[in-house]
């Protein structure tokens, strides 16, 4: 069987939600989450979710309004300590009144009930009793859903006896609840985005083993633990080549999960594939593109975050290009190389259409297909052709030194910029106005 890895990120680039990246670039704002702590319990034969959020905050500028993303959650309560607060929607945004200024250094801590009928961020399988999140975290969480927002998180999943889940972080226990369910309580002590919270919960079959200190746990409901250490069975071998080459190694645990359908989905220690992609892997082991691409975000995407949306391709093209890079220390240069093909190709297709344009946006906020496969795959083929440029030797020493350099930091193309010309010693301002910031050239793409 012909491998599938090219198709399988194709996919992903058209058939992504728009989702937090559809949100305008961050503005400043007048407090810092510091942690959320949730207790979420979802119906899942009615598609309905139940939620209490605790958010602990510290003042940065004088404020009488907090503002928060809510998507399209019925906020039913706010309460700042003891004291019921005045709140009103616009839109997806929730804005909360607080009785007087707020002192820059000081801090709060704000409970929100909520409930909601998510259409998207939160996928509801009845038929396999499942649940899980895709995408949207303000769907299903009233947070600060924005990149360059990092705070810790303490979730709390009221599920039916029996459920298997998985969420971010360490799993700290399972005991019995109310009416017969049990609550299960995972806690993620490293500032994280929002946007990769999230979590899964069904009657999974489960796999595990540990490697190198790393607890990988593997699941899915019609998949043997036996298939799944065929599907995942390089896992323990991306982590560490993606380790060797960000300069850092992978701390905690990693689970991956094939659930109902999804395009694929990167959270803080989750990916979330599906049971389809799972069988395509089945049939032809070469096929991890798709689950390399969510590996590669542990780093690039998670720990290094584009500081907003313009700068997409930062979390995108790095994945989609480093995905291509395990792919060819795997199966060696030739799949490697018709990776790059397809990249050339379809940024050969955007140029035959007009479509072609700089990889930093000045807003992200109505994405097309077309922008998404700018991002995804012209931004991975440029890294190739910086590769080329500078030599393995340099290439690699800027790529290590930028993902240290920014760790647990959100980043904007001049940073990276900034780190590859650091550490090569060459002046990249010509390679970047012609791929990166400038407008499209006339002539063929370069092979």
């Amino acid at each position: 069987m012909k491998p599938v890895a090219g198709l399988a990120i194709a996919l992903l680039v058209a058939m992504a939600p728009l989702s937090a990246a559809a949100a305008e670039p961050s503005s400043p704002r007048s407090i810092d989450v510091l942690h959320y702590e949730a207790r979420l319990r979802p119906d899942i034969p009615a598609r309905r979710l139940d939620g209490r959020v605790r958010i602990d905050f510290r003042v940065l500028a004088p404020a009488r309004t907090l503002q928060f993303d809510a998507g399209e959650l019925a906020v039913t309560r706010v309460r700042l300590g003891e004291a019921a607060l005045p709140f009103e929607r616009t839109g997806h945004v929730l804005r909360v009144h607080v009785p007087e200024s707020l002192r820059p250094g000081s801090r709060g801590q704000l409970a929100v009930d909520y409930a909601g009928t998510p259409r998207y961020g939160l996928e509801f399988h009845p038929e396999r009793d499942e649940v899980y999140t895709i995408f949207s975290t303000s769907q299903w969480l009233v947070c600060v859903d924005a990149p360059d927002e990092r705070a810790t998180l303490t979730l709390s999943l009221e599920l039916p006896a029996g459920l298997r889940s998985a969420g971010n972080g360490r799993l700290v226990s399972v005991r019995a609840g109310e009416g017969g369910r049990s609550l299960h309580r995972w806690r993620l002590v490293e500032p994280m985005p929002s946007y990769v919270y999230g979590f899964a919960a069904a009657r999974y079959a489960a796999a595990s083993e540990r490697v190198d200190g790393i607890g990988l746990h593997y699941l899915a409901i019609e998949r043997s633990p036996d298939e799944l250490r065929r599907v995942f069975g390089d896992t323990a071998r991306m982590l560490r080549f993606f380790g060797m080459r960000a300069g850092r190694r992978y701390r905690g645990d990693y689970t991956q999960a094939l659930v109902a359908s999804t395009v694929g989905q990167e959270l803080a220690g989750l990916s979330l594939l599906s049971e389809e992609y799972g069988r395509r892997v089945l049939d032809d082991p070469t096929a991890q593109a798709l689950i390399a691409h969510e590996a590669a975000h542990q780093w690039w995407g998670n720990r290094v975050t584009c500081r907003d949306w313009g700068h997409f391709w930062l979390n995108e093209g790095m994945a989609t290009f480093m995905a291509a890079a395990w792919i060819e220390q795997r199966f060696g240069p030739q799949a490697y190389r018709a990776q790059v093909e397809r990249w050339h190709e379809r940024l050969q297709a955007l140029r035959s259409k007009g479509a072609d344009h700089a990889l930093v946006y000045a807003q992200w906020t109505s994405p097309s297909g077309d922008d998404r496969a700018v991002v995804y795959q012209k931004g991975a083929y440029v890294l190739h052709l910086l590769r080329e440029q500078l030599g393995e030797e340099a290439f690699w020493r800027g790529v290590r030194t930028y993902s240290r350099a920014h760790d647990g930091r959100s980043v904007t193309t001049a940073d990276f910029r900034a780190a590859m010309e650091t550490t090569s010693g060459q002046d990249l301002g010509p390679f970047f106005r012609e791929w990166v910031e400038g407008p499209p050239l006339p002539a063929a793409a370069r092979r």
